[in-house]
């Protein structure tokens, strides 16, 4: 399975020089698959449904579920708060999503302490959630200091 990561190292550069004005093209959003935090979170499920797909993982199913429904969960809070239409309630589900995506964080550590993933992947895992749960925090910056409140507030 290939996973286009390209945005992720790039986005490495711009979470150190966060600018909130890059987020502005929020009011126009009208579909969570439209923001770049979900696309993130997508690839980043997509990479964990990848590297679970081993013989290893077979021997721990409940493991390997717990993994899966935890990075899928970053991805279906960031859409369900969106759907929501307030801000406030959006900034609780992008938190929800940043914890889910601590929780896989954490659970790429038991991974590797179980021999199912090696050095290498764990790297990229921590990598690409540590990239993830910045880009959620800076989105959650925004709409907290936003004077938009959101569609249902229209």
């Amino acid at each position: 399975m290939k996973i286009e990561w390209s945005l992720i190292r790039n986005l490495k550069s711009s979470i150190l020089n966060f600018k909130p004005e890059i987020f502005k093209i929020m009011a126009t959003i009208k579909r969570f698959e439209d923001l770049e935090a979900w696309n993130l979170a997508r690839e980043f499920a997509k990479f964990i449904f990848g590297i679970t797909c081993t013989d290893l993982f077979e021997k721990d199913y409940r493991f390997k579920s717990q993994i899966r429904a935890s990075s899928g969960s970053v991805m279906d809070n960031i859409a369900e708060g969106f759907e929501r239409g307030g801000n406030k309630e959006f900034v609780q589900f992008l938190f929800y999503a940043k914890g889910s995506c601590g929780e896989t964080r954490s659970q790429l550590y038991r991974a590797l302490d179980c021999n199912y993933i090696s050095k290498e992947v764990f790297d990229l895992g921590q990598e690409k959630a540590i990239s993830l749960s910045k880009s959620i925090g800076g989105f959650i910056k925004y709409l907290q200091n936003t004077e938009i409140k959101g569609s249902k507030y229209k």
